[in-house]
């Protein structure tokens, strides 16, 4: 089990990394259409994505919490 203080950096990788498989998807179909090496191309789409959404995600996270902390009416 992991332990409890990791929980922004997994829930950051998780993110990251399903928001850039589905996002990649997409695009990666959008321009190549169903072909026969569709799934190989999409899963180095995927790869590279990841790469730069996963520190994405943690650089843009604080900033993101800040902006709905404004935007959200305290109880």
């Amino acid at each position: 089990m992991i332990a409890r203080k990791y929980s922004p950096l997994l829930f950051a990788l998780i993110l990251s990394g399903l928001m850039s498989l589905l996002v990649s998807g997409i695009a990666t179909f959008r321009a190549t259409g169903p072909l026969p090496h569709f799934a190989s191309l999409w899963f180095s789409a995927w790869l590279t994505a990841w790469l730069c959404a996963f520190p994405a995600v943690l650089l843009i996270s604080p900033l993101t919490r800040r902006v709905v902390e404004l935007l959200v009416e305290q109880e």
